[in-house]
């Protein structure tokens, strides 16, 4: 079987804890992984030994030791990779990207697409140079049934007009351990936001791949609310769309256990997510539009079919993301998200900061220059952490998007 050679730059939570004990497991089978680059040689030395602990655990998947780099640029050069993993901080996404690209390289990036939208303009720009190349982003939320059958749903027009729309979703708790684990975490210089650009990429995501961009955002924060942190843990947003329809998007990382709660109002019925599992529809016989013009009785409402949607499929997340990135590469099959992408949900991200900082609604598309400068304020200003030894941590199940 042909394999993609990979190398993954960064060998921290995500770039270990998932991506690479999935391809030692057998999950992505037509994915080897190579090599590994990472600036911390005790991140290295953990790579060496846990491929140790996994050649004896898996002895049939016939797992070759990775070769090991102090640099992404080093293991770039060295030219044993046809594709790179970017799973470093957020604001190194763009940036490595587009050292891989212009060497030839095709590119899987974590999320988010980058901090700002000035930066991942420049990612997108140089990957419309080189079209022969596979750029994806690491949306593995997109590969979930049940936001595949509301977004087919919704784009089919069977329920006609979006209304409104609500996400509520607070159970992105993470404990003060989780912000001392890493010098770059929480920080405005090594992080550029807290749980808009760490926990809701994903959400922010979906909310516009499945309802559309917004053309308005008014948003309050609260930066370190709930922890010893400068950036945001505490989010409301009020959001206004073209045709009038009216959105909420509210998040925090101080609740638990916290709600999952995505509803989709629209003229002909309703959709409601129970935290990313439970699919309800709840269709109305006749449109909300329709019957308001037509009834004769002052308190009437129009009848609703209480439905449970099961949608086929398996949520394959980032095992599915990974292959679907390797079939592309090797037959031109489709990504589960293409890298240009990443930078709708970054806008509504970015947004949502320019509307906090100005305590103001924000149009978009937004002033993108005016957000970067209140942005380099907040790093000139940040208390990074240089003396926090950083941590691995297991991430199993921390995605609940």
């Amino acid at each position: 079987m042909k394999k993609i050679k990979l190398g993954i730059i960064g060998f921290g939570n995500i770039g270990c804890g998932t991506h690479t004990k999935n391809i030692w497991k057998g999950k992505c089978p037509e994915v080897e992984l190579v090599a590994v680059a990472d600036c911390n040689p005790d991140r290295l030395e953990a790579c060496r030994q846990m491929c140790k602990e996994y050649q004896a655990e898996y002895p049939d998947n016939k797992i070759s030791e990775p070769l090991l780099f102090e640099s992404a640029e080093a293991m770039m050069d060295a030219k044993v990779v046809d594709a790179v993993l970017v799973a470093v901080p957020h604001y190194d996404h763009p940036g490595l990207t587009i050292k891989a690209l212009e060497r030839g390289l095709h590119v899987m990036c974590e999320k988010p697409a980058g901090v700002y939208t000035l930066q991942v303009r420049e990612m997108m720009a140089c990957a419309d140079k080189h079209p022969e190349l596979v750029f994806g982003m690491m949306f593995n939320q997109r590969t979930n049934p049940v936001f595949r059958k509301m977004r087919e749903i919704i784009q089919s027009g069977e329920l006609g007009a979006i209304r409104r729309t609500n996400w509520l979703i607070t159970n992105w708790y993470r404990p003060q351990y989780y912000y001392d684990s890493g010098a770059w975490r929480a920080t405005w210089s090594g992080e550029g936001g807290g749980v808009l650009l760490n926990q809701c990429p994903h959400n922010l995501d979906l909310w516009q791949w499945i309802c559309g961009m917004p053309k308005k955002i008014h948003a309050h924060m609260h930066f370190g609310k709930w922890h010893d942190i400068e950036v945001e843990d505490d989010v409301t947003a009020y959001a206004e769309y073209e045709n009038g329809a009216t959105g909420t998007f509210i998040t925090t990382t101080g609740d638990t256990p916290g709600t999952n709660r995505f509803e989709v109002v629209c003229d002909g019925g309703t959709l409601l997510c129970e935290d990313a599992k439970t699919l309800i529809l709840k269709k109305l016989e006749m449109p909300i539009d329709e019957y308001s013009r037509t009834t004769t009785s002052a308190f009437g409402k129009p009848k609703a079919e209480i439905i449970t949607i099961e949608p086929e499929g398996e949520n394959s997340q980032h095992v599915g993301v990974l292959n679907a990135f390797a079939a592309a590469i090797l037959r031109g099959e489709p990504l589960i998200a293409d890298g240009r992408e990443g930078i709708n949900g970054l806008m509504i991200s970015n947004a949502m900061h320019l509307s906090a900082f100005e305590e103001r609604a924000v149009e978009l598309p937004f002033d993108e220059k005016a957000f970067y400068e209140h942005l380099m304020a907040h790093v000139k200003t940040s208390r990074r952490k240089d003396n926090v030894a950083s941590v691995v941590s297991d991430t199993e199940g921390s995605y609940n998007a």
